[in-house]
C-alpha cells in the first residue's frame, strides 16, 4: 500500500506539472495570437483594399509556414522531411508536398531590385568622381567625359539615356537644372510614382526588416547580441499639436537617415569592390512615425 501511495503521489505531481505546463503554453499562445491580431489589422486593410480575400492570404501564409519549417527546422543542416513539416504546421502531407513544389518553382518569389534612378542618386553621393572634398554631391554639367551627368548615368543608369534620366529625376523633384544646364541634386531619395510601388517597397524594405529584427531579438537561441530596436512614444499628445509633431519627426528622421546613409556609403568605399554575392550582406536601419487612427486597436504601450 505504501509503494502504491508513493507512486500515486508521484504520478499526481507529474500530472499537475503537465497540466500547469499546458495551461502556461496555452496562455503564451493566446498572448502571441492576440498581438498578431493587432499586427494583422493593417495587413487585412491593405489586402481588402486590393481585392485580396482570406483564401488567397491563407495560401501565402501556408507557404511561409512550410518554407520556414522546411528550411530552419531540419536536422544536421538538412531540409525537414514532409512528415515532420506536416506535424509542425498542422497541414496534411499532401498540402506540404504541393506547397514545397510551388516554392521550388519560385511561385512566391518577390524580386526586389534597386532601380536605375536609385542607383544614380546613390552613387552621386558615393562615387569620388561626383562628390567634393567634404563628401557632398557636386553640381554636374550635363555633357562631358569625367565628372559629368552623362558619365554618372553611363556608369550607374543601366541602358537608360542620360536625357531620359535627367527628365525623370527632375520630375520626382530629386534634381534641379540651372539656366546653364548644370544639374544639382536636392534629394537623395524619392517616393515611387504609384501607390502599388510604395506599398511593395514599404513591405519589403520596411515591414520585413522590422519583423526580422523582432524575430531575432526574441529568439532565446539567437546567434549574437540583440539588434537595435527602439521606439519613442507618448499617449498624451493633444490633437492640436499633431501637425507640428509630424513635421518635426519627418525632419529629424530625414536628418538621421541621411547620416546613416552617409555611414553606409563610407563602409561601401572601405570594403572595396565586391566580387561575389557571398562576400556581401544587406543591412538596413528603419525609423518610422506612428499615429493612432480612430479605427485602430487601443494599444496599451
Amino acid at each position: 500500500m505504501g509503494n502504491f501511495s508513493h507512486l500515486w503521489v508521484s504520478y499526481s505531481q507529474e500530472a499537475l506539472a503537465s497540466i500547469y505546463s499546458s495551461r502556461m503554453q496555452d496562455k503564451i499562445k493566446k498572448q502571441i495570437l492576440d498581438a498578431f491580431f493587432v499586427v494583422l489589422r493593417p495587413i487585412a486593410k491593405i489586402l481588402l483594399r486590393y481585392g485580396i480575400g482570406f483564401r488567397e492570404f491563407a495560401e501565402v501564409a501556408k507557404s511561409a509556414f512550410v518554407d520556414v519549417a522546411s528550411s530552419e527546422h531540419g536536422i544536421r543542416g538538412r531540409p525537414t522531411n514532409i512528415s515532420r513539416v506536416a506535424v509542425m504546421t498542422g497541414l496534411t502531407r499532401k498540402e506540404v508536398r504541393r506547397i514545397r513544389d510551388q516554392i521550388d518553382n519560385q511561385q512566391h518569389t518577390v524580386v526586389s531590385r534597386t532601380t536605375p534612378l536609385w542607383n544614380v542618386l546613390h552613387y552621386w553621393h558615393a562615387d569620388d568622381e561626383f562628390i567634393d572634398s567634404t563628401g557632398g554631391a557636386i553640381t554636374l554639367p550635363f555633357h562631358g567625359a569625367d565628372g559629368s551627368f552623362e558619365n554618372l548615368v553611363r556608369k550607374y543608369g543601366g541602358d537608360i539615356p542620360a536625357g531620359a534620366m535627367r527628365t525623370e529625376l527632375k520630375r520626382v523633384g530629386a534634381v534641379i537644372e540651372s539656366d546653364e544646364g548644370e544639374l544639382m541634386v536636392v534629394k537623395r531619395s524619392f517616393r515611387p510614382a504609384g501607390d502599388l510601388d510604395v506599398l511593395v517597397n514599404s513591405l519589403i524594405h520596411g515591414v520585413y526588416p522590422l519583423l526580422s529584427t523582432v524575430c531575432h531579438n526574441t529568439d532565446a537561441d539567437r546567434d549574437g547580441a540583440t539588434r537595435a530596436q527602439r521606439i519613442a512614444f507618448s499617449q498624451n499628445i493633444k490633437q492640436a499639436y499633431l501637425p507640428i509633431i509630424r513635421r518635426t519627426c519627418l525632419d529629424r528622421i530625414q536628418d538621421f537617415t541621411k547620416a546613416i546613409d552617409d555611414s553606409f556609403i563610407g563602409y561601401e568605399k572601405l570594403g572595396g569592390e565586391i566580387e561575389s554575392k557571398e562576400q556581401s550582406k544587406t543591412v538596413a536601419v528603419g525609423v518610422f512615425y506612428f499615429e493612432e487612427g480612430d479605427d485602430e486597436v487601443d494599444l496599451n504601450w
